[in-house]
């Protein structure tokens, strides 16, 4: 099984600590920083725009997990800033061309993959299994906080299945949204390997706890 590995939701996080909390996640090895980008418009939220991801790359050179919740993401990207160590996700229903969206991320090298929301069929992906290095399975996006649908531990499990019928276990499985030591632990024995650490898990508490947290959250999902 792939090694588990942890997405930190940088929109949980508090600006006024954003230091310290870095230099937490980098003792502590956190392999990504999950950034949501919010438009207001595919969303009902703003989120995390082009000026904080350059100022986070100041920071830190962890690796950057970027979620796209924008309207067609494709006629965006130069805007961001995208190392080929990166993550860069977006949606199924964010544009009317998805294959076209996918092939303009491959010439930034990075992992691309594509967010399905829980409502989404998980058939919609068979077409671009080619396109894509990972499945981000999602509860409703837009906010921090939400608690997790209930159907989404049964898509998880569906999904594995799915992916093992078309022989694309390389297919990375990613979880967002709600994710606690007890639900990644599920969705770790359905074949999830990176899990999103927000108010759930991480963001529980103050930054001088995170590190405990992280090392908790890890042992659940390893």
């Amino acid at each position: 099984m792939r090694k588990s590995q942890i997405s930190a939701s940088m929109m949980c996080s508090n600006l006024v600590d954003l230091q310290a909390t870095i230099d937490v996640f980098e003792k502590e090895k956190v392999e990504y920083l999950h950034i949501d980008v919010m438009d207001g418009e595919f969303v009902p939220n703003f989120g995390l725009g082009v000026d904080y991801i350059r100022g986070l790359r100041e920071l830190t050179s962890i690796p950057l997990d970027l979620h796209l919740m924008i309207k067609d993401p494709e006629y965006k990207l130069p805007w961001i800033g995208i190392y080929k160590e990166d993550i860069v996700t977006i949606h199924y229903e964010s544009t009317f061309q998805v294959q076209r969206a996918l092939d303009y991320l491959m010439p930034y090298g990075c992992k691309r993959f594509l967010a399905i929301n829980p409502a989404t069929p998980i058939g919609q992906i068979e077409e671009v299994l080619d396109y894509i290095d990972g499945v981000n399975l999602m509860v409703n996006p837009g906010f921090a906080g939400q608690k997790i649908v209930p159907s989404t531990l049964r898509k998880a499990e569906k999904l594995q299945k799915f992916l093992q019928e078309m022989h694309r276990e390389d297919i990375i499985l990613e979880v967002d949204g709600n994710i606690t030591k007890e639900h990644g632990a599920t969705l770790r024995s359905f074949g999830a390997s990176i899990f999103v650490a927000g108010t759930s898990s991480i963001f529980c508490t103050d930054v001088s706890h995170f590190g405990e947290k992280i090392r908790e959250f890890r042992k659940a999902v390893e």
